[in-house]
């Protein structure tokens, strides 16, 4: 599906591999990561399980800038992006499970290891994804919610898919960076998500080192 670079580390006596989905220079646009060739990539190097992180807005008044979200559901508004490996191009039609998307067990580990670094978190939510790279309008923030989404992103699906059709255990951490549009006292910018990113990121980090040598595999 393409090149992918992978970084490798230690954590402990357990390999790690980091995929930066923007790139390292931030310059690939949600609408066009290549999603098949991250997840592909990792599991060609043996990746077991996959935390992703994602910067969302909140559609609840209790998420607030700052708090994290472990989903545990998400709906799809993504157009444009290929969203399976199932394509059919080997003559075979295959279906897979996704009644529960996130990987539980994993959810349950990362709970009290984001608390103890006195992160606020939610232990349950709904995703939605939408295609990017705009932001979404009142109206359509306003029928999200309708629909139980909790918080919107833009780079979430097709990964928790993917993953699942490998064989992989998926599991996310959403920071909150803003109230969604309609819900924020004014329009959204870049500059405000980075800032809220900025303030919780010593604190992530700690977390995610803590939960790459801790964590068990699923």
């Amino acid at each position: 599906y393409g090149a992918v670079e992978l970084q490798h580390g230690q954590a402990g006596t357990r390999e790690v591999c980091l995929v930066r989905r923007h790139g390292a220079a931030h310059d690939i646009p949600p609408h066009r990561i290549n999603y098949r060739a991250n997840l592909r990539a990792l599991r060609i190097v043996g990746c077991r399980v996959v935390i992703a992180t994602n910067a969302v807005g909140s559609l609840r008044p209790v998420m607030r800038p700052g708090d994290l979200v472990l989903p545990d559901q998400f709906l799809d508004c993504t157009k444009a992006r290929p969203t399976t490996f199932f394509d059919g191009d080997d003559g075979r039609v295959r279906h897979v499970d996704v009644t529960e998307p996130y990987c539980n067990s994993q959810r349950n580990q990362l709970f009290p290891v984001l608390e103890r670094h006195g992160l606020t978190v939610h232990p349950a939510g709904t995703y939605i994804c939408t295609e990017g790279p705009r932001f979404e309008t009142p109206a359509e923030i306003r029928a999200y919610a309708a629909w139980g989404a909790d918080v919107v992103g833009m780079t979430g699906v097709p990964e928790v898919v993917l993953a699942r059709e490998l064989g992989i255990c998926y599991a996310t951490i959403c920071l909150v960076t803003n109230f969604a549009a309609g819900i924020s006292h004014g329009p959204i910018t870049s500059e405000e998500i980075e800032e809220i990113a900025s303030q919780r990121r010593a604190a992530l980090d700690g977390a995610l080192r803590e939960i790459a040598l801790t964590v068990e595999d699923a």
